[in-house]
């Protein structure tokens, strides 16, 4: 059966061919597993990935593209020998097809807390002074704003517990390369949001602070690419590959360090500054390790959660225990910001 998009009737050899491409690299990992179930749901992975780009080519174009820009630099400075077509590769690329609809998730969650959370409170105290600085210094500032907040959203999803949760999908892969930075749970997106909505309540525009996020994500991009540049000039500077393999790195010297996502400043002001000048990164994934493939992996965070419909048939005992959470959470967070991290 052919899948046609209205207006189109060239999409429907298109999306026949990335389907052909994308099952076989989803159910590469299942060789090693007989498993009806992880059968099904690769299957069903591979099917919704083509239903997305049945409607919407542009991930797989920009996918091709950015193969083309980074694997040649991987395969002339490899900081690793490691395939193109290394382990779980299908799952990271399943990540990058689907980013659009997950990302929007993360988007629309991660708005919904900002605004509760009260992040736009700052925000607004600063608006009369971003409102009287002339363009350049507010552009500056609005830079520095953006990335301090990203830096204490990033630090927080590494030392609460409840938010690590959802992060450590994206420090799951044990292979870091051109489309590995792809692998991130939506909920994990809600992340970059009160970096967006304190611009907003600042008073700067939406396409500067939009603009700021696309610049995250495409430097994000670039610095989990498989090359050896060092490029020790710039490293306390700009964030560099070899600052962002140190923070992915599983290894104790480098655990809890290297959380800016633009500008080092802030892991040196707070002290989570951390690249060794002799030695290089070479273990990377998380403690325990995470399910093979998209589906099992968007499901892992959830999969022990409490059942929250006992919270809504009695509302006021659920509402003594989100508060109860809530305050757990604020504890935890203060308890990172002076980098004691606690779980209770």
């Amino acid at each position: 059966m052919k899948i046609r998009r209205s207006g189109d009737d060239k999409s429907g050899p298109l999306v026949h061919r990335v389907f052909m491409l994308v099952t076989p690299l989803l159910a590469a990992p299942l060789r090693e597993s007989s498993g009806r179930r992880r059968w099904i749901g690769r299957t069903v992975a591979a099917m919704g990935v083509t239903a997305v780009l049945a409607f919407d080519r542009s991930p797989a174009v920009g996918l091709a593209a950015l193969f083309l820009i980074i694997v040649p630099f991987e395969k002339l400075f490899p900081r690793h020998r490691q395939k193109v077509r290394r382990a779980h590769l299908g799952t990271d690329m399943a990540y990058a097809l689907v980013s659009g609809p997950l990302a929007t998730i993360g988007v629309v969650v991660g708005v919904f807390l900002s605004l509760v959370s009260l992040w736009w409170i700052p925000g607004l105290m600063l608006r009369p002074l971003v409102g009287a600085m002339p363009t350049v210094p507010r552009g500056l500032l609005g830079i520095a704003l953006f990335d301090l907040a990203i830096y204490w959203a990033h630090r927080f999803g590494h030392e609460v517990p409840f938010l690590w949760r959802f992060h450590r999908i994206h420090h799951s892969t044990e292979h870091l390369d051109w489309v590995s930075g792809f692998r991130n749970h939506p909920l994990d997106g809600v992340l970059v949001a009160p970096a967006f909505v304190l611009l907003l309540a600042a008073g700067f525009s939406a396409k500067f602070s939009g603009a700021l996020l696309v610049i995250q994500f495409a430097t994000g991009l670039f610095l989990h690419a498989n090359v050896r540049w060092r490029w020790r000039w710039l490293q306390k500077i700009v964030i560099t590959p070899e600052f962002h393999h140190w923070h992915h790195a599983n290894m104790a010297c480098s655990r809890n360090t290297n959380y800016s996502t633009l500008l080092p400043l802030w892991d040196l002001v707070f002290h989570t500054y951390s690249i060794s000048a002799d030695d290089r990164p070479t273990v990377y994934g998380v403690d325990g390790g995470v399910p093979a493939g998209i589906l099992a992996q968007l499901w892992e965070p959830m999969r022990d959660l409490r059942n929250p419909w006992p919270m809504l048939r009695h509302p006021r005992s659920g509402l003594r225990e989100l508060r109860a959470m809530a305050a757990r959470g604020v504890r935890q967070m203060v308890a990172s910001a002076r980098h004691r991290p606690v779980t209770g």
